[in-house]
């Protein structure tokens, strides 16, 4: 059996879980087995799972799940796995998936694989990793049983695939109270005025230093308004306070794949590139010809973001009322 940790927010399932089922999905069915997930906290998404093929839903309800609590989560995940007989634990490799699984690893006693691109299960179990932000690919077996694996954000399409009348089983799950000391009790709303989320967009303009101060992102913002998306920024950015962490692409931020990045002012280190690496089409906006990120450009344009960005907006104007 394929077992899928499912993280949600706010009654709503985490798009890269989701993405996470698919491939569990696909996994499943190669080895003949169910497809089952975990829901840490009844919010009523569990319904929506069937229709991704999952055959059975388990959701862990506790007084504990009203927050993140990741070493509790990971308790009911060892639960539901040691119960099932899993012989696969997948979870997003988004910060959340990926802290939940090393605590999973830790009260198993068994490797994590994390920020898998594709996983063959067997003895061991093969996969392929994205390593050191994503510029080392590295083929690993995982020995243990059952594998746990993280899978990287956009690795597959997230995408419906079942008769939509998985069965829902609760329980509640035996928590200590070690498994209570790391809870979260506050987190920061991404602004979301745009009607679009980071992860989520088309089109993201996103900023670095050389966008020069807070101020400088007006443009970026209308730019991005223009194209119906939203503004990303990198991690320098978020460190002068220029722009909230819940901006940030990177490693350390958001992982995205939207048809369009435009980078305005960014030198392009690698905890940032792999953030956007999966990007469609990446237009590169820097006075410096050989910053790291012009690698990655599918399009580049030397200058100041300060000058080059007013014309495009101009232009953009210009087709938008034509």
């Amino acid at each position: 059996m394929v077992l899928v940790l499912v993280d949600h927010e706010n009654g709503e399932i985490d798009e890269a879980s989701l993405q996470t089922v698919t491939y569990g999905r696909e996994l499943a069915t190669a080895a003949g087995e169910p497809l089952e997930a975990l829901v840490v906290g009844d919010a009523g998404v569990a319904g929506e799972l069937g229709a991704h093929g999952v055959a059975t839903v388990h959701v862990a309800v506790h007084d504990a799940f009203t927050s993140f609590a990741p070493v509790a989560a990971a308790r009911a995940a060892s639960e539901v796995a040691s119960r099932t007989g899993a012989s696969v634990v997948l979870a997003a490799g988004s910060p959340r998936g990926n802290e939940v699984m090393a605590h999973l690893g830790a009260l198993t006693d068994l490797p994590v694989a994390a920020d898998c691109v594709t996983v063959t299960p067997g003895s061991p179990t093969q996969v392929v990793r994205a390593r050191w932000g994503g510029s080392l690919i590295e083929e690993a077996n995982l020995h243990g049983s059952p594998a746990l694996v993280t899978l990287v954000p956009h690795t597959v399409a997230a995408e419906p695939g079942g008769s939509g009348a998985g069965e829902v089983a609760k329980f509640t799950p035996e928590l200590a109270d070690a498994d209570l000391l790391v809870v979260a009790k506050q987190a920061e709303a991404a602004d979301e005025s745009s009607g679009v989320s980071l992860a989520d967009a088309k089109v993201v303009v996103s900023g670095g230093r050389g966008v020069g101060s807070a101020e400088g992102f007006a443009p970026l913002e209308e730019l991005a308004e223009l194209l119906g998306g939203t503004i990303g920024c990198s991690r320098v950015v978020t460190g002068n306070g220029w722009r909230p962490h819940t901006e940030q692409v990177g490693q350390t931020g958001t992982k995205i794949a939207p048809d369009l990045y435009i980078a305005c002012g960014i030198s392009g280190a690698t905890q940032h590139i792999a953030g956007c690496r999966n990007s469609k089409t990446m237009i590169v906006i820097n006075t410096d010809p050989e910053a790291a990120i012009m690698g990655y450009a599918d399009y580049a344009i030397i200058g100041d973001v300060g000058k080059v960005l007013p014309a495009i907006i101009e232009e953009t104007r210009k087709a938008k009322a034509g």
